[in-house]
């Protein structure tokens, strides 16, 4: 169990120093966690309303951040390339999250044409019950997005990296707002004097 946490706080270090320079990204990640623990409360009674506060809200502010805030050019800081960055990212880096959202923003044409989704689902009736489909569809796809990546790390380096990473992802939001409750101040004022630091992962 020690070797577990103390797994979960590398990667969570990890993440931070490699992926989370920018104030604005911090910030557009305080937003997402703060809508995905809203999702989170929201999954028992509407669940196709927290998929659909997931990915429009809390994902889209997320990758916002990381596409087009986030500097990808040498990480002085770090002494690391952002090639390297890419390589040794244990989750989704940049190039499978192009590939998951392409998957997210494409999952409603397939409804669209294809009622039944493959003869998964009822056929939706009207606007109302396309959007409670879409939401459900989404809900499948953030589940399964979290087991596929996982289920890879078991084979591509160990099964506790990879029920590390899950444990990690289900529990960001709660650890983002607890590192960048101050960021959208910081920012306001272009002021960084309390940089956070590996001792906030300990």
């Amino acid at each position: 169990m020690a070797n577990f946490r103390e797994t979960l706080r590398e990667q969570r270090w990890d993440d931070h120093r490699y992926y989370h320079h920018s104030l604005i990204n911090q910030s557009l990640h305080l937003l997402s966690a703060t809508s995905f623990i809203c999702a989170y409360l929201l999954v028992f009674w509407a669940p196709w309303v927290a998929a659909i506060i997931g990915w429009t809200i809390s994902m889209t502010s997320r990758q916002i951040g990381h596409f087009f805030f986030e500097p990808k050019d040498y990480d002085v800081v770090n002494q690391a390339t952002h090639e390297y960055k890419e390589e040794i990212k244990v989750g989704y880096n940049l190039r499978r999250k192009v590939v998951l959202m392409s998957i997210w923003a494409g999952s409603p044409l397939l409804l669209y044409f294809d009622p039944r989704l493959l003869g998964l689902a009822n056929p939706y009736d009207g606007a109302t019950d396309f959007i409670r489909h879409i939401g459900m569809l989404w809900l499948c796809l953030g589940i399964g997005g979290l087991i596929f990546r996982s289920v890879q790390l078991f084979f591509t380096q160990s099964v506790q990296t990879g029920l590390v990473w899950a444990a990690k992802i289900l529990t960001d939001p709660f650890h983002d707002i607890k590192l960048y409750y101050m960021s959208p101040i910081q920012l306001f004022r272009r002021d960084d004097d309390e940089p956070i630091t590996a001792d906030h992962f300990g």
